[in-house]
């Protein structure tokens, strides 16, 4: 009786302040930010900069025919220029533009490639259609007309602008652009067979894509094949959409299974009998990761790494001869990173290459044969990302941070590697940059932002930073949400002994530090990513500071191994202990924190995250259920055994080797710890981490006679956003799990 009226009153509160919120322009109501969009962020492009490096081009509305055109503006006088208008997209015998979702200059700036009608494949639109617009003479032809409609892909200019190869249903496709000749030049994809693009866990894990590459010449295509035979089958079941049930298929290997084979190949651009290299090791226990030939001649660099991932082979192959050479091989006791820094230099002598060798990430020149390794960007730091190799000028641009791991600023390093690093990026400018350069360097649109200001997009110039030019700033959406009444979020650090955390944390309005709140932890915690960052955190803050409003602390840390440039040995820490070292480090980072702040209620604590963050929470409310009180668990690996080779093994190894380590990194096997409140979340359709995770969960709560919660998103995925309101009432149901669990508000 007295829980009802408790739950009761609960509720009521609940109905009262969400009533509040619908006449307070300063509180945060779910619907504006799932349903209405009103605090969306808005974009600038997609730029593609001309390549006389004096000019872009972007695309704007048309208002007259409601789609977009190309526009060109010139640098740094602003001349606006339409380049192709929405009209001239207009194909014939029809009275719509084409819709742009992505285009592509040829070479020569003559012909646009345009890619529309998409599709999704797995996680991106990746298959559509695509046309070519011939600038001069404004002929709009279709590609493909012979292939099945929506199913091309990853289409592109040979480098004489003549053909364009692509990608339909598993094989590769040569179009000659003066007759219409489609050329089929791959024959066995199909059922197991991939040509030229990729299966499941090479998109998800090696972020492989597009699986082809015309040559210099123009003469032939190399590319990826996969054969998935062997691979075991997963079964996701869609019960909605008919009467009767429907399997779906889908090959994914998982944790110490077969992994599908996969070699490269190259094809003559006219045809004929495909050759392989014999690139030696099993195919099946090694992985092709990356391939791409060195600029005007007839050889591809491949990486090759093993299946623990701890080895990259790089070889030199030459696509006539067929033979090919091991130039170079990176090792680590833990695991290695896939980067795409390669760039070559000094008539292909050269190449720079991204490692970790020295402790640090750092870029280096290495001679072709391998035998000479110079160091370019120095100092106890790491670089993000590359942005530029400018070789004329002899520099590097890149991002990296010294001081601060939350944020991220442009340096750049003289290639001699001779100099000390120099920091392009104001120090005034706190947050995070991302830069967009011209060939030449001398013009960039730069992307700033931090946790109090949206994407302000500006054209700036280089290496003096000076702004030229707003091109969206995102100044009524900053406006909107500097007038609610929150709480920016603070970061600090927290010592839990062994290491020094970064975390951030967001206050309840009219927070009083004399009272005690609840506290709801956000965290991801694996390699994968990172929540502690000074940036806009778009929808995922937003739906923090509704929950600070409703009277909750939300505080994030990051736990050793996550995704920070901290150095090699902040990452690789890890290593062989997913979700082992870091519910550590939550765990002791929860107590410190409750020392240090009088003001949090460590008798009310709570926990959320998603996927990776699932887990985490699992971990941490079956391992530490004396911490954590109220938990709730989307999209969770509950098994590491259940996820994919690739992900798993490069951070675990194979569960031969560490059996201890996959046991006890796996909430399900600590189930029967459970004390609180759980919450678990699901989508049936979720093809990364399949719902077979949470109903394995689910019979091992059973099993224990555990209560908790639980609902399920029919045929969603992993993002848990398809089909109508879907965002809005996942998030409904998670605030009134917390309304009816944990409290809200300072005691």
């Amino acid at each position: 009786m007295y829980k009802y009226l408790f739950f009761t009153c609960v509720f009521l509160t609940f109905l009262s302040l969400s009533a509040k919120a619908q006449n307070d322009n300063s509180l945060i109501t779910l619907e504006e930010i799932y349903e209405k969009e009103t605090y969306r962020q808005k974009s600038f492009g997609p730029v593609r900069w001309m390549k006389d490096n004096r000019g872009y081009s972007t695309l704007e509305d048309n208002p007259e025919y409601g789609e977009k055109d190309i526009v060109r503006y010139s640098v740094p006088d602003g001349d606006r220029r339409v380049l192709v208008s929405a009209e001239q997209l207009i194909p014939e015998g029809g009275d719509t533009p084409l819709k742009i979702a992505d285009y592509e200059w040829s070479h020569d700036n003559e012909k646009l490639l345009i890619f529309t009608n998409t599709r999704r494949v797995w996680r991106y639109h990746t298959r559509g259609d695509y046309w070519v617009l011939d600038i001069q003479s404004g002929e709009l032809m279709q590609l493909g007309k012979s292939v099945e409609r929506t199913t091309m892909k990853f289409a592109k200019f040979s480098p004489d602008d003549s053909r364009v190869a692509y990608v339909s249903k598993r094989n590769i496709y040569v179009e000659h652009l003066d007759t219409g000749q489609i050329r089929q030049i791959t024959h066995d994809g199909g059922d197991d067979i991939i040509n030229g693009t990729f299966d499941w866990v090479y998109e998800e894990e090696l972020s492989l894509r597009d699986g082809f590459r015309w040559s210099p010449d123009g003469q032939h295509i190399a590319y990826w094949q996969s054969n998935t035979q062997g691979v075991g089958t997963f079964y996701m079941i869609n019960n909605i959409d008919s009467v009767y049930s429907q399997p779906i298929p889908l090959p994914y290997p998982k944790v110490g299974t077969t992994n599908p084979a996969v070699k490269i190949g190259v094809v003559a651009a006219d045809g004929g009998q495909p050759r392989w290299f014999d690139i030696p090791g099993d195919p099946r226990n090694n992985y092709l990761a990356r391939m791409d030939f060195v600029p005007n001649t007839n050889q591809v660099m491949i990486q090759q790494l093993n299946r623990l991932q701890n080895r990259n082979r790089v070889w030199i192959a030459d696509i006539l001869t067929m033979e090919f050479e091991n130039i170079m091989t990176e090792r680590d006791d833990a695991f290695l990173d896939i980067h795409d820094d390669t760039i070559w230099m000094d008539d292909n002598q050269y190449f720079t290459w991204t490692s970790e060798r020295d402790g640090w990430r750092h870029l280096y020149k290495i001679s072709k044969d391998g035998s000479d390794a110079k160091l370019i960007t120095r100092g106890e730091f790491d670089i993000v990302n590359v942005v530029q190799i400018d070789k004329e000028n002899n520099y590097v641009y890149y991002i990296a941070t010294k001081e601060d791991y939350t944020e991220r600023y442009l340096y750049r390093s003289s290639l001699s590697g001779n100099e000390d690093p120099e920091r392009i990026t104001p120090a005034a400018s706190e947050g995070q940059h991302a830069y967009q350069m011209t060939a030449n360097s001398k013009w960039a649109i730069h992307t700033y932002q931090n946790r109090n200001t949206p994407n302000r997009i500006s054209l700036i110039s280089l290496p003096d930073h000076r702004k030229v030019r707003v091109l969206e700033g995102n100044e009524e959406l900053k406006q909107k949400v500097d007038a609610l009444n929150i709480n920016y979020k603070e970061f600090f650090r927290i010592d839990i002994g062994e290491v020094i955390l970064d975390a951030w944390m967001m206050k309840p309005v009219n927070f009083d530090p004399g009272k005690k709140y609840p506290v709801i932890f956000y965290v991801y915690g694996e390699p994968a990513g990172s929540t502690v960052q000074n940036n806009w955190g778009g929808r995922r803050d937003l739906f923090h500071y509704y929950l600070a409003q409703q009277g909750y602390i939300v505080i994030s840390v990051d736990n050793r191994g996550t995704k920070v440039p901290r150095g090699r040995a902040w990452r690789k820490s890890i290593y062989g202990q997913i979700g082992i070292l870091a519910t550590h480090d939550q765990a002791k980072a929860a107590k410190a924190i409750f020392d240090r702040y009088s003001y949090v209620d460590s008798s009310r604590v709570g926990m959320w995250g998603w996927s990776g963050g699932g887990q985490m929470t699992l971990n941490c409310l079956f391992k530490y259920p004396d911490i954590y009180h109220t938990g709730i668990a989307l999209a969770f690996v509950s098994d590491q055994r259940l996820y994919d080779t690739i992900y798993q093994e490069r951070y675990m190894g194979l569960p031969s080797e560490n059996e201890e380590g996959y046991h006890d990194g796996s909430p399900i096997n600590f189930a029967e710890n459970l004390e609180g409140n759980l919450m678990i979340m699901h989508g049936t359709a979720d093809d990364n981490v399949h719902y077979q995770s949470f109903e394995m969960l689910v019979d091992e709560l059973i099993k224990h006679d555990k209560y908790f919660s639980m609902m399920s998103y029919p045929m969603r995925t992993h993002s848990i956003s398809e089909r109508p309101n879907t965002s809005l009432h996942l998030r409904k149901s998670m605030v009134r799990y917390w309304k009816n669990n944990l409290p809200a508000g300072g005691k």
